[in-house]
């Protein structure tokens, strides 16, 4: 297992995707080793049907520029082009086959998404389809006995990548890792609010600077 390549899957809208996103990529990339993040922008996930997201052209090209200096972060359109197969379970079992066996899969979420785990489309069947790593800020109150009762949990918080490497090789069964690699304290609504405003100054400091560039250019979220 240990000679297999790592990829994690990084879902999500990214409306837009922003500085806290890419710490936090890089950040897991670094720690798990990975040969790979994969971003994969949602076209219109299950728990957000009703709510305003900008189009998926958009969400797409903001990711693409914010990728594009970095071969390990890369993006995935699977569920852009596959509006009818949103759910998670879905787009692990098609980057499984993408990949193929030789590669060691890992789904990257935030502590919110992990505690509302149980309401996703077959959870079950995920968790034991690959491995998962929840996401967390340093200080972060994490329900890790809530946890237990739905898988195999490793808690690395505060660990080095030695210390997690480790710990990656006890491979018998999919487990999920609990990780503080969320350094940047950053909100999607928060930075909308600011580009509502037409603060680009302030918007550079929260998303990547050809970002911020492109929405200020399409004046996204001005409306």
């Amino acid at each position: 297992m240990m000679d297999l390549r790592r990829a994690a899957i990084f879902g999500g809208t990214f409306d837009p995707v922003h500085n806290g996103h890419m710490e936090a990529a890089r950040r897991v990339l670094h720690l798990f080793a990975l040969d790979e993040v994969i971003f994969v922008p949602a076209c219109a996930p299950p728990h957000k049907r009703n709510a305003d997201i900008t189009a998926a052209f958009h969400r797409f090209a903001m990711l693409a520029l914010a990728t594009e200096d970095d071969v390990k972060l890369r993006m995935s359109t699977i569920e852009l082009d596959a509006p009818d197969l949103p759910y998670a379970v879905e787009t692990v079992a098609r980057v499984q086959s993408e990949l193929g066996p030789n590669c060691r899969l890992f789904f990257m979420m935030g502590a919110d998404s992990w505690s509302e785990i149980t309401t996703w489309r077959d959870w079950q069947r995920l968790l034991t389809m690959c491995e998962q790593i929840v996401v967390t800020r340093p200080g972060y109150e994490l329900n890790t006995s809530e946890g237990s009762q739905r898988a195999v949990v490793a808690d690395v918080r505060g660990l080095s990548e030695e210390e997690i490497s480790m710990s990656l090789r006890d491979d018998d069964q999919p487990r999920t890792f609990f990780t503080d690699a969320a350094m940047v304290d950053v909100s999607a609504t928060e930075i909308r609010a600011v580009a509502h405003s037409g603060a680009y100054g302030q918007l550079r400091e929260m998303v990547p600077p050809a970002v911020a560039s492109y929405i200020e250019k399409y004046e996204l979220y001005r409306n």
